[in-house]
């Protein structure tokens, strides 16, 4: 029930939001405006203060320590959502950068991570359920080998990043990680789209170009290629966190109702100026 002088609202479907950093925030923000909001990050302490902060806004929000690399923690959020009523949207914003880990790391993050919390709350879903992934131009500039493309189909595997790294060899490297684990989130959407569908529920992803984030200045003060992309872009700039969390509202309401099992560019016209 409804308590006076808070900003619970028990009558709006729950929005589970992975990653609590800038880009997620802005995201978890966007969604609260129908939603409850439940955020996940490997770091709880972080994910209370933000979620206190959204409470301080007007938010119905709560916070929850999660690994997504560990089954268990990816089971104990299951249960939470489970506890509070089911799923509405699942908003998929962790991930690691070429910058922050090595590749088996990334792999194990941004793909296997993905995929555990994917699977575990897809039993949640309910009639107009949507789970959106946060992918990466670099999924939509990179194609891997068929040997690798083979491995991607079996994302939680959980010998999938030394499997990866055997068959990559040399360039299994954090800068080739990045692009490697986003394009099996893209193919993992895809191949999920008919498991969603028997629950009345959608999966999709979406790819951001150039975003402003601290993560996305780190990755310009450490790659050149990055800067070389930025001046490229048709629009002459990076996106904004907002119109990142304009897209994933979007794509998660049933403005959306039939986009399932596919891929949105969010990319300001790059990936069209790269295969010009």
């Amino acid at each position: 029930m409804h308590r006076i002088g808070t900003s619970e609202r028990p009558d709006l479907p729950l929005a589970v939001v992975v990653g609590a950093g800038a880009l997620g925030m802005a995201v978890a923000r966007r969604l609260a405006l129908a939603n409850r909001v439940l955020l996940a990050d490997v770091d709880g302490e972080r994910a209370e203060e933000c979620a206190a902060r959204m409470r301080d806004e007007g938010c119905d929000a709560s916070a929850t320590a999660c690994d997504i690399t560990s089954s268990a923690d990816v089971a104990a959020l299951a249960g939470q959502v489970a506890n509070r009523g089911g799923l509405g949207v699942l908003a998929h914003v962790a991930g690691l950068s070429p910058s922050a880990a090595g590749f088996r790391s990334i792999i194990r993050v941004n793909l296997a991570g993905a995929a555990l919390v994917a699977e575990a709350l897809r039993p949640l879903a309910r009639q107009g359920s949507a789970a959106v992934l946060v992918s990466s131009l670099a999924a939509h500039s990179f194609q891997p080998s068929p040997e690798a493309a083979s491995l991607l189909r079996e994302p939680t595997s959980p010998d999938l990043p030394d499997r990866l790294a055997a068959v990559m060899g040399e360039s299994a490297t954090p800068q080739l990680a990045y692009p490697v684990s986003k394009w099996g989130m893209n193919l993992y959407c895809r191949m999920q789209a008919a498991a969603w569908g028997e629950m009345g529920a959608r999966i999709v992803s979406i790819s951001p170009g150039l975003i402003a984030t601290p993560m996305g200045a780190l990755e310009f003060e450490k790659s050149p290629a990055k800067r070389q992309m930025y001046e490229k872009t048709p629009l002459k700039r990076e996106c904004t966190m907002l119109e990142i969390a304009d897209a994933v509202e979007f794509l998660a309401s049933p403005r959306a109702s039939f986009i399932s099992g596919t891929d949105l560019l969010v990319d300001g016209g790059l990936a069209a100026a790269l295969m010009s």
